[in-house]
């Protein structure tokens, strides 16, 4: 890896996979594990977690990974962590965690958003995680909620399959990790997830609109990287955390310091359940 020159993800004459290969090939050179089973992006609200899963082995600044960006948002760490999880049955997990997730609103492209996911399957992980803050259409479900993603709508106009790609996407989010997911945790409910573009909050109107289309939860996340996930045959389980209702259902306005105070809230208790559903997988 050290004698390769470092690709440029954001050049269309180059392969975004192979970029993925070169990254993971790097986080297997610092970290010392060829093989990952199972990746996690944390988002707002979920930092905590990486603490509780296992023995971190390599804490890698991402933006030293090629084709990663520094964190450009508050509540998002910015290390790529290799864990070490002992199973009880004396088997071990190697668990990839993404801490410097790309948001498209950004305007960075949708290659660097679903950068980590690809660098993910390239280092060998089967799973993925993800997880993320997000609004909430359910007055029942009130901040510090969680939501199992059963599926999504991506409103950002826009996919991470380049030309004549078509994948399937009838259980995008995995079935069997929600049941089993559920198995911790019979209480979870399960929801919509509706990606908006973003960077500014959806109006009373969009998530009126949202609400119609069938979503529960709305956010500027996770559908793209879920799409980018089955597009390389990864089971995916996606998690939300309310951390505010959503514009016209909530009495207030909205704000970040809203979501990271909701995530500071929930954080060991999420962190906690997150880690115990990794350690099943």
């Amino acid at each position: 890896m050290a004698n390769q020159p470092a690709l440029d993800i954001d050049d269309p004459q180059v392969d975004p996979f192979e970029v993925a290969k070169q990254a993971a090939e790097y986080i297997a050179e610092k970290s010392g594990v060829p093989h990952h089973d199972v990746a996690v992006t944390l988002g707002s609200g979920w930092g905590g977690a990486a603490e509780l899963i296992g023995t971190t082995v390599a804490a890698i600044p991402t933006d030293e990974i090629p084709g990663f960006s520094a964190p450009a948002v508050a509540g998002h760490v910015g290390t790529t962590r290799s864990i070490r999880v002992d199973k009880p049955d004396g088997s071990v997990l190697n668990v990839l965690v993404l801490g410097s997730r790309t948001h498209f609103y950004e305007g960075k492209g949708v290659r660097r958003v679903v950068h980590g996911v690809r660098t993910a399957a390239a280092a060998g992980a089967s799973k993925l995680v993800l997880t993320n803050g997000c609004g909430g259409l359910h007055v029942a479900w009130q901040p510090g909620q969680v939501v199992l993603i059963k599926d999504h709508i991506n409103l950002t106009g826009a996919s991470p399959l380049e030309s004549a790609t078509f994948v399937d996407l009838t259980d995008v989010y995995t079935p069997r990790l929600r049941d089993m997911a559920r198995e911790i945790d019979p209480s979870l409910p399960e929801g919509v997830y509706a990606q908006f573009r973003g960077p500014q909050y959806e109006t009373p109107a969009e998530v009126r609109m949202a609400g119609i289309m069938g979503a529960d939860l709305v956010g500027m996340s996770t559908a793209l990287e879920a799409i980018a996930a089955r597009q390389v045959g990864m089971d995916v389980l996606g998690v939300s955390l309310v951390t505010n209702l959503a514009a016209g259902v909530s009495p207030f306005q909205l704000s970040h310091a809203e979501v990271i105070d909701a995530g500071i809230a929930a954080g060991p208790r999420i962190s906690k359940l997150l880690a115990e559903i990794i350690r099943k997988i």
